[in-house]
């Protein structure tokens, strides 16, 4: 029997010390005056997400002026806090959940998520260690086995939540890097396309690969990383005496929603011994419906699986996660066992999520969807990630009858990219001129070289009318701007 699993109090234990002194210690009531201010807070926004401009822009010196101060030696009134806090902290900025953010990925949290945010922080959640928190580690091991079972892998896997795509990315290459490079590390070459997300290229920096053993392949016509460039690149390697060991795949690009082929990479890594990622931090959760499934064939034949529940899974930032078919990669990877942490080892049917990845302080990032799913129900949130599709869609029928704009990529997973008018410079400059009025935002990106504007339409609370209106405004200074 492990020592820490007595009871923390003796049987019958009484004391009738005095509390100790708390020196951050708040009135109950003044506590609670201050968090109902800031869940009505939260409503308002809430009520008010769509109106006014997408995009309130504020440069360094309005914010210093509004924000600099020395270190305050005695506190203030926490209502006056939370003022400040509403009026010149939160408001600036580009709103990303309104319903005409079309800009790189909107953010359209669900309160649910919010409230649970507020759970774990209110409680002070160690998500850690099984010790710390049975049920954070229950729910975690819950929505990782929800979110396994959406995307396709197989039985045996796990996996871990972590900050975002960034970090998810991060810690499968680590994983795919110990287990097809080990000792030869610094001969690990990796293949990727040149649409592959940046978080891909800074991953592998920090884990140590040279830049001259990171291969960044050229896209097909359609965006799409070739297998048969993957192929000849790792015989090239092979032959210069390099270590190929991982291919970066993508479901979903950022820039179009493209999603590369996946059974042949499967087959290639397979005939090679690599180690295949698939990179699906927004586009995976499109395997909720039908239509995305088919858009995503092969996605469950991943090695290794990051996406975002804080993309199109609506949840507030911050919420990535990291699946690995084989699950016990992760502890091979990056358990330690430090005396330290001795009495917080885990029982053989237990689990240490700091023994899966880079963190040993973790908050509780799974309630938040586990609550949000549970309210909702898996229904609700397929309805909106298919309206998201239905939106794109829409947006490629309406830009291709329109007479001003030219549909470059069609609607891929929710993302259409277009031009207006030929000229590069405009189109590279009609993301800050729509932004001028604060009707809509969205953004560019290039296609073969070439700028073009993109719309990402998944928040569900976007209408046709948006996307219809947004175009035109688009079309409308493209014309105004011709010369």
């Amino acid at each position: 029997m492990r020592a820490h699993r007595a009871r923390p109090y003796g049987r019958g234990m009484v004391t009738t010390a005095a509390p100790p002194l708390d020196r951050l210690a708040m009135d109950a009531e003044a506590l609670r005056r201050l968090g109902y201010a800031a869940v009505d807070a939260i409503v308002a926004h809430r009520g008010s997400l769509d109106a006014g401009a997408v995009c309130a822009p504020a440069g360094r010196a309005e914010m210093e002026a509004r924000l600099r101060e020395p270190l305050p030696e005695a506190g203030s009134d926490p209502q006056t806090v939370l003022a400040t806090a509403l009026r010149d902290v939160l408001p600036p900025g580009l709103r990303i959940d309104h319903r005409r953010f079309f800009a790189f990925t909107p953010m359209p949290s669900d309160p649910v998520g919010a409230v649970a945010d507020l759970l774990a922080a209110g409680f002070g959640v160690f998500a850690g260690t099984w010790l710390a928190s049975p049920g954070a580690s229950t729910v975690e091991l819950v929505v990782l086995d929800w979110l396994r079972e959406l995307c396709g892998l197989p039985s045996g896997t796990e996996g871990v939540l972590v900050s975002g795509g960034s970090e998810a990315t991060l810690t499968a290459l680590a994983v795919a890097l110990e287990e097809r490079a080990g000792s030869e590390r610094p001969r690990a070459t990796i293949y990727l396309s040149d649409e592959a997300h940046s978080s891909v290229e800074r991953a592998l920096r920090v884990a140590g690969v040279p830049r001259a053993h990171v291969r960044v392949l050229p896209s097909d016509d359609r965006q799409r990383l070739d297998p048969a460039d993957v192929a000849a690149a790792v015989a090239a390697d092979r032959a210069a005496g390099r270590l190929p060991a991982c291919v970066v795949a993508s479901a979903g690009t950022t820039g179009t929603g493209t999603v590369d082929p996946l059974p042949e990479l499967r087959r290639l890594c397979d005939a090679e011994g690599l180690w295949l990622h698939v990179d699906g931090a927004y586009g995976a959760a499109a395997m909720l419906c039908p239509q995305g499934r088919e858009r995503l064939d092969g996605l469950g034949l991943a090695d290794s699986l990051t996406l975002d529940p804080h993309k199109w899974l609506f949840q507030p930032l911050e919420l990535g996660c990291l699946l690995v078919a084989d699950g016990a990669a992760l502890e091979r990877t990056f358990a330690a066992a430090p005396a330290y942490l001795r009495d917080a080892a885990p029982a053989a049917d237990e689990v240490n999520f700091a023994d899966r990845g880079i963190q040993l302080t973790r908050q509780f990032r799974a309630l938040k969807l586990w609550m949000s799913l549970k309210v909702h129900g898996a229904a609700a949130f397929r309805a909106a990630i298919e309206h998201g599709m239905a939106l794109a869609e829409h947006a490629e029928r309406v830009i291709a009858r329109h007479p001003a704009l030219t549909l470059i990529t069609p609607a891929q997973l929710g993302i259409v990219t277009f031009r207006a008018g030929l000229r590069h410079e405009l189109n590279a400059r009609l993301p800050a001129l729509v932004a001028v009025d604060g009707y809509a935002f969205l953004s560019s990106t290039r296609v073969g070289g070439t700028p073009v504007l993109r719309l990402c339409t998944i928040n569900p609370r976007t209408t046709r009318e948006d996307v219809e209106r947004t175009l035109d405004v688009v079309a409308s200074l493209a014309k105004e701007h011709a010369a």
